[in-house]
């Protein structure tokens, strides 16, 4: 049974449709992109999933079984919104939500000083969250997702408020949640993050399904529009090259679009011709371009 299945599901506020017959599966083990611009249907589907509303169509599976309280215990849920009390000792907190979804005091005691650990912060144990900063509270958060081992897990804006070095700390501690069999639903702005960490994705727009797939499947259906060009010194003429549409110089050579990969090879002869290639490459579209593409079309 695949740990996550949302088939045709619909959400109606009066006459707004908020999430109009969305359907996506998260197999055991997988990182599961849903994107989409503010108001797309993101977190309303992310909150039918949660339990916390209900869907006015279609159904929602959790190892083949309706949403029901054994399947809430095996839920975990890091918001976008910050949701710790401040006042509130961290041990404490965390210690209360994972008894809450069923786990023992003592084995979530383990776990979270295992987590503090992991994290390099064992001395948050007994301090409150407000006097933790942004970044530190964001981890805690993650725990308190976590701590009692779900098997599914929603992440929303996960790596927000983080500095990168704390961004690759816990992009790596997700990579080790879906190795070790955890399913997670990601939701993120970050479409870097996206390409890094998700195999397949679900992009909505105003309520819609406008794009689905494997990440890289679907960019096999977008053209390469973008060359790059590393040079040890100038090249001339690039501009004028037929399907050229425009030329960006970099610090490391050229950015050039184009719009076929046939005009590939006559911008390489050229510059060979001049200089020393150090590297040519004619790119994939990014998820982000893609995004662009996509939703921007439908803009009104």
């Amino acid at each position: 049974m695949k740990p996550l299945v949302v088939e045709n599901v619909v959400k109606q506020y009066a006459d707004k449709t908020a999430v109009n017959n969305i359907s996506f599966e998260v197999n055991e083990g997988e990182i599961y992109g849903l994107l989409g611009a503010n108001g797309a249907g993101k977190t309303t589907t992310m909150r039918m999933v949660l339990g916390l509303i209900y869907p006015d169509g279609g159904t929602i599976k959790y190892h083949g079984r309706p949403y029901s309280n054994e399947q809430l215990s095996k839920l975990g849920y890091l918001p976008e919104e910050r949701g710790l009390y401040p006042k509130v000792k961290v041990s404490d907190q965390i210690l209360y939500l994972s008894q809450l979804r069923g786990m023992s005091k003592k084995d979530a005691d383990q776990n979270l000083k295992r987590w503090l650990e992991r994290f390099e912060v064992p001395e948050y144990y007994n301090k409150k969250v407000e006097e933790l900063s942004k970044g530190n509270q964001q981890k805690i958060q993650f725990i308190a997702a976590v701590n009692h081992r779900p098997s599914i897990v929603i992440l929303d804006e996960a790596f927000s408020g983080l500095d990168p070095v704390n961004v690759e700390l816990l992009k790596s501690t997700v990579k080790e949640l879906r190795d070790s069999g955890t399913s997670i639903l990601f939701s993120t702005h970050r479409m870097e993050h996206v390409e890094e960490l998700c195999r397949n994705i679900t992009i909505l727009h105003k309520s819609n399904t406008v794009l689905k797939g494997n990440i890289k499947e679907l960019k096999k259906q977008y053209p390469r529009e973008r060359v790059i060009l590393a040079t040890e010194g100038e090249v001339q003429g690039l501009e004028n090259i037929a399907g050229v549409t425009g030329v960006k110089r970099q610090e490391y050579g050229y950015e050039i679009g184009i719009k076929n990969e046939a005009a590939g090879g006559e911008i390489l002869r050229s510059a060979m011709a001049q200089t020393t290639i150090t590297k040519f490459e004619i790119k994939e579209p990014t998820l982000n371009e893609i995004f662009i593409k996509t939703v921007g079309d439908r803009h009104e």
